[in-house]
């Protein structure tokens, strides 16, 4: 199974999108949003920023293991 590691970020706040490569060896628990400077926080129940607010699922929720 190819994993994708490109997630477009939407920010709840300003709607602002930017491409993003996520690590593969840890999660991001915080972005700061390019415009208008928002510091992301994953929703509850999600691991991460990309699973929160990206089009992708982190690399880890791609291939069906157990998040960070």
């Amino acid at each position: 199974m190819k994993i994708n590691l490109h997630s477009i970020l939407i920010c709840p706040n300003c709607k602002y999108e930017k491409e993003e490569i996520m690590p593969t060896n840890s999660c991001a628990y915080f972005y700061e949003c390019k415009n208008c400077k928002q510091i992301l926080k994953p929703k509850k129940g999600d691991c991460c920023i990309f699973c929160s607010y990206g089009n992708m699922k982190c690399p880890s929720i791609q291939q069906n293991k157990k998040c960070c």
